[in-house]
């Protein structure tokens, strides 16, 4: 979690929820596009494959127990100081990390109650609507993100997916992912796709059909 520092490169915070684009060919169009974690590579030595899973375990749960920790103190300072936008977002971030989608839309709008012209916390709102299943949710954040930033690429890209991946809107994507690039043709995913690219793709796969 990058604590909403103004992240125009990145697309969704890449230090709690590392997304890549997982991209298929089929019949050289696209079959489409998949959300992902990023996974860590495996060792060759089943030995040393141990061992890093043992301290990975062993991290994770470190993080797990600091991050509960944190929530809880969160959890009462929002209480105690219920205008503290600060602590909203931040609570909002940590739900963000542990999956907790609804906690986590809960603080993010309480945050924006307070700083409603934030365009790094509506677009971890949107994502985390996405991931509660209301698509149409999210782009009414995105949008929102856009109309306070209009250059905030990680607001086009996240909306360019939810049109594609969760509202089969292949033209809407196409003209979002068209905008970002007109911002920034080099502008790539956290997989290190370039976003140009997957237009092009996208485009071969409208033919197809």
């Amino acid at each position: 979690m990058n604590d909403n520092k103004n992240a125009h490169t990145g697309y969704i915070k890449k230090d709690t929820l590392l997304i890549a684009i997982a991209i298929a060919l089929v019949a050289g169009f696209l079959a489409g596009i998949a959300f992902t974690k990023y996974k860590p590579g495996t060792n060759s030595s089943s030995q040393n494959s141990v061992m890093s899973q043992m301290q990975a375990n062993e991290k994770t749960g470190t993080d797990s127990n600091k991050i509960a920790t944190e929530i809880t103190e969160l959890e009462k300072r929002t209480t105690d100081r219920p205008d503290d936008a600060e602590a909203w977002t931040r609570l909002g971030n940590l739900y963000f990390d542990s999956n907790k989608h609804d906690k986590a839309i809960t603080a993010y709008n309480r945050s924006l109650k307070l700083k409603p012209d934030d365009a790094d916390v509506l677009t971890d709102l949107g994502v985390m609507y996405q991931r509660s299943g209301q698509p149409s949710e999210a782009i009414k954040s995105f949008d929102k993100a856009i109309e306070v930033d209009p250059r905030h690429e990680s607001s086009l890209f996240n909306k360019g997916i939810v049109l594609l991946h969760d509202l089969n809107d292949r033209q809407g994507a196409l003209k979002t992912w068209e905008d970002l690039v007109k911002l920034n043709p080099s502008a790539k995913t956290s997989g290190g796709k370039l976003v140009s690219d997957m237009i092009q793709q996208l485009k071969i796969g409208e033919t197809k059909h």
